[in-house]
C-alpha cells in the first residue's frame, strides 16, 4: 500500500493538472470501488472547480468551489494516469502491477484545460467520497485522526504523552492513526531502527530522550523519502514517470540478514512477523 511519501508524491504530480481547473467531464465506469460512489457523484463533480489539492494522512483531498471536498484513497493498487500527447504520465505506479488495463480504468476526469486524468484500480481497494468541506474534520474517516507527522503538532511532547503507561510496542502505537496520521509499516521500521528503539518492548518503558530522537527521526525519514519520490518497495514512479529510489536508502526495511548500518553497531538486521506485518530491526542496537 502506498504510504505517506508516495501519496504526497502523487499529490504533487496531480496538483498542476487539477488546481484552479474546472472539471468539464467526469465519468464513473462502475457504481463502486471499495465502497459505492456517493449519490450523484458525477453530477456533483461536473462543472466544479478544484480550488486546491491537499493531503491528509494517506488521503488526497480536492477542495471544490461548491463547498464539498473530493476525498480519494489509493487503497492497495490505485493509481492515476495523466494523458499527454508525448505519452501518459503516472504520478504513482507499481512495478509488479501490469500496465494499466482499460478494464481497470474506473474514473475519468476531464478539465477545461484539456487535461485528462484516469483513475485505475485493479483490486478496487481504493475509494472516493464527497464530503462537505466544513465538516471534513468531523467525518468518521478523519475525526479520530492524530496530527500529521510533518506538522508542528507532532513532536516529542506528543510521543511522550501517547506512550506513557502503554504496554503496546512502539511500532504498534506509531501505526495507530489516532496517535499520528499517515505512518505505515515501511517508514516506521526505518524510524525505529535509526532511533535505536526496539519495536517490541513496551512503549511506556521507552525513555523520553529516545522519544525525542524518534520524533525527529520520523520527520527526517519522511522528508528524505518525499525528496526522492517515495519508495513502495521498488514499485513507485513519481510524476515524471521515473522510479522513486528511497528504497536504496533503507537501513532496516527489507534488509534481513544484512549488517545494521547504525554507527558503531555490529548487529545484523532480522525480520519477525508482528501483528501480521513484517518487522525489520536490529536486535543489537534497538533496545
Amino acid at each position: 500500500m502506498p504510504e505517506l511519501p508516495e501519496v504526497e508524491t502523487v499529490r504533487r504530480g496531480l496538483a498542476p493538472v487539477f488546481e484552479g481547473q474546472r472539471l468539464c467531464r467526469v465519468e464513473a465506469r462502475r457504481p463502486d470501488l471499495r465502497f459505492p460512489f456517493p449519490e450523484g457523484f458525477v453530477q456533483r463533480l461536473t462543472g466544479a472547480e478544484i480550488l486546491s489539492l491537499r493531503r491528509r494522512a494517506k488521503y488526497l483531498l480536492a477542495d471544490l468551489n461548491r463547498g464539498e471536498t473530493l476525498v480519494m484513497h489509493l487503497g492497495m493498487s490505485g493509481r492515476f494516469e495523466i494523458a499527454r500527447a508525448e505519452g501518459a504520465v503516472r504520478p504513482g505506479d507499481f512495478h509488479y502491477a501490469a500496465d494499466p488495463d482499460p478494464k481497470h480504468a474506473h474514473v475519468v476526469f476531464q478539465t477545461d484545460a484539456g487535461e485528462q486524468v484516469t483513475y485505475y484500480d485493479p483490486r478496487r481497494f481504493g475509494f472516493m467520497g464527497l464530503i462537505e468541506t466544513e465538516t471534513l474534520d468531523r467525518h468518521p474517516w478523519f475525526s479520530a485522526m492524530g496530527p500529521e507527522p510533518l506538522s508542528d503538532a507532532f513532536g516529542a511532547d506528543r510521543l511522550i504523552a501517547m506512550f506513557k503507561g502503554r504496554s503496546q510496542g512502539p511500532k504498534t502505537l506509531l501505526l495507530d492513526q489516532r496517535v499520528v496520521a499517515g505512518l505505515g509499516n515501511i517508514y516506521v521500521c526505518e524510524a525505529l531502527n535509526r532511533a535505536r528503539i526496539s519495536p517490541f518492548r513496551s512503549a511506556g518503558e521507552v525513555k523520553s530522550v529516545k522519544l525525542k530522537r524518534l520524533a525527529t527521526t520520523v520527520k527526517e525519514v519522511l522528508t528524505e523519502a518525499i525528496d526522492v519520490g517515495g519508495s513502495t518497495l521498488r514499485d513507485f514512479a513519481a510524476a515524471n514517470g521515473t522510479l522513486g529510489y528511497f528504497q536504496h536508502r533503507f537501513r532496516a526495511y527489507d534488509r534481513q540478514g544484512k549488517p545494521c548500518l547504525n554507527d558503531g553497531c555490529s548487529g545484523t538486521i532480522q525480520r519477525e512477523v508482528q501483528a501480521g506485518r513484517s518487522t525489520f530491526f536490529c536486535p543489537t542496537c534497538q533496545v
